[in-house]
């Protein structure tokens, strides 16, 4: 009897519980505990709050531990579906009118009390409760009565019933249990025996104790008419939380007393008879019904003598003792009636007669003030008018709209709080959340998937809620929200009018499918043709033209066709991630991103082929390779490191807005992991494509130094006589033997800055180019020193001039300090060789050590034994390592690895792309308005021939 829907390998999660009475025995006692953790009982019921009045749609919660339900005969006694239940509520409490839309059979007509009926359903009158032949399939279920002390050693005992089962019976029932009946056959004696005794309904909680010691505290008692049905008394209302039902046996006088002495004590509390009485009286409609005024064949009595007078009685025990007995009510009552009546059409000459205290009741709940300090929702349009309320209060901060029902969170978890209920079926069971800080501007933030319509539009996103503001939930209902406490500084217009001439529409093809806008098809058009050449930063598309407009931009990227800025693309496709977070469903965002770093990542893969296959090593055999120039690199690389920029610009925004996304969604929404696993597989997509394009391109420009490094270390910069350059001088007066190098210094400046490629990325580009610098020279220093007569003083001064000649000029272009970072031990290498002779034959190895820190033992070691001091001489001792590095000297490698490069750290911070104000760059707006018209064309491809339009035009001013 569990209807649910079941995760691919794991258990139910399930929507709503539907157990009929019966099956509860056999639930986990911690399950049934947490699933009616949130259910309230009939004593929270009130029909003046809507807000707690529309819990009445809620599950019913399992029996308290004071009462057991088994199930008895076969599954199928029930009814076999999980609706038997419901028909039978339903039918129970059936509205005044069969008409009415969620009218019997219906779980939400069956729900609501009599009391809560509007004023139409007065003057109909109260329909008869249905015969009872149609609870007749009901399965029976045990029941335990207490006895009260009636016998020693017995606690309660257990009796078999029906929903058909009324109280007397029980209680001849319970009797012959107790041993106090006469015999089974019946007889005058056994008749007076169950005259003197009465059931009692008795609510309480346990006591300090707990239950399991047999401590019982009851704090409520009623005494259950002789026609009342125990066992519909016991399924159809439960205890709240903390609370327990248990039905006792007592002598009539004693019952009535502690129930005359119950009422009194409450009365005197102020505010217990407000709260008490719609709850005797709801009980009384569904424990006794109309069926009182007929007996059934199981009464307990045969004889017809005084039935009127019974029938009277019992109606008037109904009403309770206590209602009766109090004279101070009863005038109080007549006076909310006249004055009830009196606000009636016609009241003045109608003339007030005698009627059902109920009909008054329920007239005075239709009288409705709005509160003057708290907002409130109005209702427009309802589903089942016998149901609706017109006023729905916010009793909290933030207020949710929903079905309801026992649906199971994320984990099994209980279903969160809604404060309103709405039976319609489409309202979904958490279907909006309203937010109303008194210091700020409400919001109203739609669920996943649940239709809302906001002043006449589709709400797919949080949106400000303005008082006067038309709020639509599914296809039926419709409520105005109100907010007292704004007063009158609220709109003056109410927003759902029809819109002003010259407000843009919200997207080129709607502009002349709107009908509600107040405008005719020539200034329709004129709105469209001002979107279309308009130059605002705002990109409308539908989700069927997303794929379209998508490819267009990176294809266009891609070919680098036109003329648009470098971080145009980026661009572009930020206003699409900007349309998809603001305007489109709250699924929607997610999978635009896993398409658009796909197409991203297919573009770059395809561009990188391309060069890869342009590149020398790759040409057919015979073909002679030429060697890569700076101008030639930069040209190859210029696509990939607009990519990288875009990327890193893209990705950026793209954070911001699923951090965003992350903060306005619903919590509670189980969809909600799976966008954000979406969200992060797409940026992980940008963060490889921003990877493999810095890997490339580094890969091409240190390819192309390692040709032109070697002259550094053999050039000699005095030759000519010519005067060495200063800082900052250009690269035409640098020496020949250093131009190479710095020209692709240059052209991997220009390119990042022709690129507008991030700071971060600028720096880190550079810091890889250095860092490959350093360890080829270093390596190569190291390398030459072994075969010939290399490291002398003369050979060093040259090489230390180069060095300091291409740092200065690093220096001019704003490099200098990454520079002098990476070239840190290539400098302390040469500026070893660099000593005079005289001085380093002095020097000792733990004074070397000291003072050139960043070379290693071994390649300290390497240098000073190759160092040429003159024919036939070695090294002096004094250069001999000390026993502490003599490990260090002959495991070490002189070497530097290429694989200890510093790691990428992509850009942290906000996004340098600027979506706001209108767009400057001619190239960008032409492109942006090319995309739109392109939109156009494909809205229009889709309409017949005799519905399209061409492109509006707008007439000169």
């Amino acid at each position: 009897m569990l209807s649910g829907e079941r995760k691919e390998g794991g258990s139910p999660r399930f929507g709503k519980l539907h157990l009929p009475m019966g099956l509860w025995i056999n639930y986990p006692r911690k399950q049934l505990a947490k699933l009616g953790r949130r259910w309230p009982s009939a004593a929270s019921v009130k029909s003046s709050s809507s807000d707690t009045g529309s819990r009445s749609s809620e599950p019913l919660p399992p029996p308290p531990p004071h009462v057991e339900l088994r199930r008895v005969g076969a599954v199928k006694a029930a009814g076999g579906a999980s609706g038997s239940r419901a028909k039978r509520i339903s039918q129970l409490f059936r509205g005044s009118g069969t008409g009415v839309a969620g009218g019997p059979g219906t779980p939400g007509s069956a729900q609501r009390w009599a009391s809560e009926k509007k004023l139409p359903d007065l003057a109909a009158g109260v329909a008869p409760e249905p015969p009872l032949a149609t609870r007749a399939t009901a399965p029976p279920g045990v029941l335990k009565i207490f006895g009260a002390g009636l016998a020693s050693g017995a606690n309660y005992k257990s009796v078999l019933a029906t929903a058909r089962s009324t109280a007397r019976e029980l209680v001849a029932e319970a009797l012959e249990r107790y041993g106090l009946a006469g015999s089974p056959g019946g007889g005058p004696g056994e008749s007076n025996c169950v005259d003197a005794f009465a059931l009692c309904d008795a609510l309480g909680r346990p006591a300090a104790g707990g239950l399991g010691n047999g401590e019982w505290r009851a704090e409520h008692l009623r005494v259950l008419g002789d026609a009342e049905r125990p066992l519909l008394v016991q399924e159809l209302w439960r205890a709240r939380p903390g609370w327990a039902r248990r039905f006792e046996l007592r002598g009539r006088e004693e019952a009535r007393r502690l129930e005359q002495e119950a009422y009194g004590a409450s009365d005197g509390e102020g505010s217990g008879p407000a709260l008490w009485r719609p709850q005797k009286n709801r009980s009384r409609a569904a424990s006794g019904g109309a069926a009182l005024a007929s007996p059934g064949p199981g009464s307990g009595s045969g004889t017809q003598a005084g039935s009127g007078k019974e029938r009277s009685e019992n109606l008037s025990l109904r009403r309770s003792v206590s209602e009766l007995s109090l004279q101070g009510r009863r005038r109080r009552q007549q006076e909310r009636r006249q004055q009830a009546l009196s606000m009636a059409p016609g009241a003045a000459d109608a003339q007030i007669v005698p009627t059902d205290p109920s009909d008054f009741d329920q007239l005075t709940q239709c009288l409705i003030q709005a509160p003057s300090n708290r907002p409130y929702f109005l209702l427009l349009q309802g589903y089942q008018d016998a149901q609706d309320f017109v006023v729905y209060v916010m009793t909290r901060v933030q207020h949710v709209f929903g079905r309801g029902g026992n649906s199971s969170a994320r984990g099994g978890a209980p279903a969160p709080y809604v404060d309103t209920f709405l039976n319609a079926p489409d309202i979904l069971p958490r279907h909006c959340t309203v937010r109303a800080d008194p210091e700020c501007p409400a919001t109203v933030r739609p669920s996943r998937g649940a239709p809302v319509t906001h002043n006449g539009c589709l709400l797919l996103r949080e949106a400000e809620l303005h008082p006067g503001d038309l709020l639509g939930l599914g296809e039926h209902f419709l409520f105005m929200y109100k907010d007292p406490r704004v007063g009158g500084s609220g709109p003056a217009r109410p927003p759902w009018l029809p819109a002003r001439p010259g407000v843009t529409p919200p997207g080129p093809g709607w502009a002349f499918s709107c009908r509600l806008c107040g405008r005719g098809l020539q200034e329709r058009g004129e709105a469209l043709a001002a979107y279309l050449d308009g130059s605002e930063p705002v990109l409308r598309f539908r989700p069927r033209e997303e794929e379209a407009l998508l490819g267009e931009i990176v294809r266009t990227a891609a070919a680098g066709a036109g003329d648009l800025p470098p971080l145009g693309p980026a661009t572009l496709l930020a206003l699409c991630v900007q349309h998809s977070a603001r305007e489109l469903e709250l699924g929607h965002l997610p999978r635009l991103l896993g398409r658009l770093a796909r197409l991203i990542k297919e573009s770059v893969w395809e561009k990188i082929k391309e060069i890869g296959d342009r590149q020398p090593e790759n040409h057919p055999e015979g073909v002679p390779e030429e060697p890569l120039t700076p101008e030639a690199v930069s040209v190859e690389l210029r696509p990939l490191m607009l990519w990288m920029a875009n990327t890193t610009e893209l990705l950026s925004f793209v954070q911001e807005k699923v951090l965003e996304m992350e903060k306005e969604a619903d919590q509670e929404d189980p969809q909600l992991c799976n966008d954000l696993e979406l969200c992060d597989e797409a940026m992980a997509l940008l963060d490889e494509v921003i990877m493999c394009t810095f890997q490339q391109s580094v890969y091409y420009l240190t390819k192309t130094l390692y040709s032109t490094l070697p002259a550094l270390l053999d050039s000699n910069p005095f030759t000519g006589g010519a005067e060495l350059p200063g800082p900052g001088a250009e690269l035409e007066a640098m020496p020949p033997g250093l131009r190479p190098t710095l020209g692709v210094f240059q052209a991997a400046l220009e390119l990042t800055s022709q690129c507008e490629l991030h700071p971060d990325l600028v720096s880190q580009t550079f810091g890889y180019l250095f860092f490959f610098s350093n360890a080829s020279l270093l390596n190569s220093l190291m390398e030459r020193g072994q075969g010939r007569p290399f490291y002398q003083w003369s050979r060093a001064v040259q090489i230390r001039t180069n060095l300091d000649l291409v740092l200065d000029w690093l220096q001019g272009a704003g490099l200098g300090d990454i520079a002098m970072e990476f070239f840190r031990k290539l400098s302390m290498a040469v500026n070893l060789l660099c000593v005079p002779r005289t001085s380093l034959l002095k020097a000792s190895w733990n004074s070397l050590r000291t003072d050139h820190p960043t070379l290693t033992p071994a390649q300290l070691h390497h240098l000073l034994s190759h160092y040429q001091l003159g024919p036939g001489r070695g090294p002096p001792p004094a250069w001999e390592p000390l026993p502490a590095d003599r490990d260090a000297v002959d495991t070490g490698d002189i070497f530097e690895s290429f694989s200890s490069h510093p790691p990428l750290i992509l850009p942290l911070g906000s996004s340098r792309l600027r979506l706001t104000g209108p767009v400057t760059d001619d190239a960008l707006h032409r492109e942006l308005r090319r995309l739109r018209r392109l939109l156009w064309d494909l809205e229009q491809q889709e309409l017949p021939a005799n519905h399209r339009h061409g492109p509006p035009v707008a007439t000169p001013p």
